[in-house]
């Protein structure tokens, strides 16, 4: 199955309670459809008494079986607790985006969204250069009008 097609088959869980385990959510999303995978996400620290994150991920087998699961258990409560069922999102990159370790002008999807053509950038020089002349001084000619009223005749 490629990644595409099983990210579509995937739902994410979210709000779950500590008490939840894989058998827990096994039972309650197999009525949609056939489960390929379920995961929690353990917690990053290693003094973490959790046994997982709050949230989980399913697999189904068939994207329509996803999309029914997401329609009749978001919103709905488990363990006494209101969960999310949303389709899952890729996971994002280390190395893109916010907290990563590189320079965001330096990471290719943003270089690819902000990058400017040859031709962009000799157009913009040739203005910036064509407004560096000296404009017409708008006082020019304005000399002897010192005095107010009417001209003397």
């Amino acid at each position: 199955m490629s990644d595409a097609a099983r990210l579509k088959s995937t739902v994410y869980v979210g709000g779950l309670e500590n008490a939840v385990s894989q058998q827990t959510l096994h039972a309650a999303f197999v009525p949609f459809g056939e489960i390929v995978d379920i995961s929690l996400p353990k917690p990053e620290l290693p003094s973490s008494t959790d046994p997982h994150r709050g949230f989980g991920y399913v697999e189904f087998e068939q994207a329509g079986d996803a999309k029914e699961a997401i329609d009749n258990m978001d919103q709905s409560e488990l363990f006494g607790r209101v969960i999310k069922v949303a389709a899952a999102k890729p996971q994002k990159d280390q190395n893109e985006g916010l907290g990563s370790k590189t320079a965001i002008w330096e990471q290719e999807g943003w270089l690819a969204k902000n990058a400017v053509s040859d031709e962009d950038r000799l157009a913009a020089q040739q203005a910036r250069a064509g407004s560096e002349e000296r404009p017409e001084d708008p006082m020019q000619g304005l000399e002897g009008l010192d005095v107010a009223g009417p001209k003397p005749m």
